[in-house]
């Protein structure tokens, strides 16, 4: 893994050679969430063998969460800025808050797969589109979504059915690509982010209805 844990100070390196690389390759993609798509980043927890980068013993989730003890790098920090942070903790997964830039619709990702499909041949307006290594997809959406999901659904008619589909706001975090989430592997981008799409996300109720069909017809 190349760090552990050093107190409450965070993170580690345990090999300056790592440290030196890792930092080139980490600083630069959060750099890029930053400055290019408006997004505040914070240093996460890794996992490896059961048990997580935190330091406790009997963390709910581990390698899938905040260090909190690590400050967010801000939106619009510069690459000079975030390596600064960034070197508290070399090492870290890449996670981003939810509902300040972007919410978060959830799918599975056999459903997200197909649903992404229909939405392109529709024309219909994108933001990024990542896969988590078990087996979830994120459609990001504009702010406000998970709070207006159930008025949604409702005025959709798709209320009282009972879809693996959920969002996810204010106060939640996923891990960014290309960052190992839960020592199962890494995130991966299926729609990466552009200008306008990731500082512009569509609004939720312009995707709901195809991510709710799709979710459907997939349990059948």
């Amino acid at each position: 893994m190349g760090f552990t844990i050093g107190g409450t100070r965070g993170i580690r390196d345990i090999r300056s050679g790592t440290r030196r690389r890792g930092r080139s390759s980490e600083c630069t993609a959060v750099a890029e969430f930053t400055g290019l798509w408006g997004w505040d980043v914070i240093p996460g927890a890794r996992a490896a063998g059961g048990s997580c980068s935190c330091g406790k013993t009997d963390c709910p989730a581990p390698g899938a969460h905040p260090l909190d003890f690590a400050s967010p790098v801000p939106a619009g920090a510069t690459l000079d800025q975030v390596s600064q942070a960034w070197g508290e903790f070399p090492g870290a997964a890449m996670m981003l808050p939810v509902g300040r830039a972007f919410d978060v619709i959830e799918v599975a990702e056999p459903a997200g797969r197909r649903a992404l499909v229909r939405l392109e041949r529709m024309g219909l307006p994108l933001g990024p589109v990542a896969a988590t290594p078990d087996g979830r997809a994120h459609f990001f959406v504009a702010p406000g979504a998970a709070a207006e999901l159930p008025e949604l659904l409702y005025r959709m008619g798709w209320d009282d059915a009972a879809l693996d589909l959920h969002a996810l706001g204010p106060g939640a975090f996923v891990t960014a690509p290309p960052s190992d989430r839960g020592g199962l592997g890494p995130v991966r981008w299926l729609r990466p982010p552009e200008l306008d799409s990731a500082t512009r996300p569509p609004q939720a109720r312009l995707l709901l209805g195809t991510l709710a069909y799709v979710a459907h017809r997939s349990r059948v």
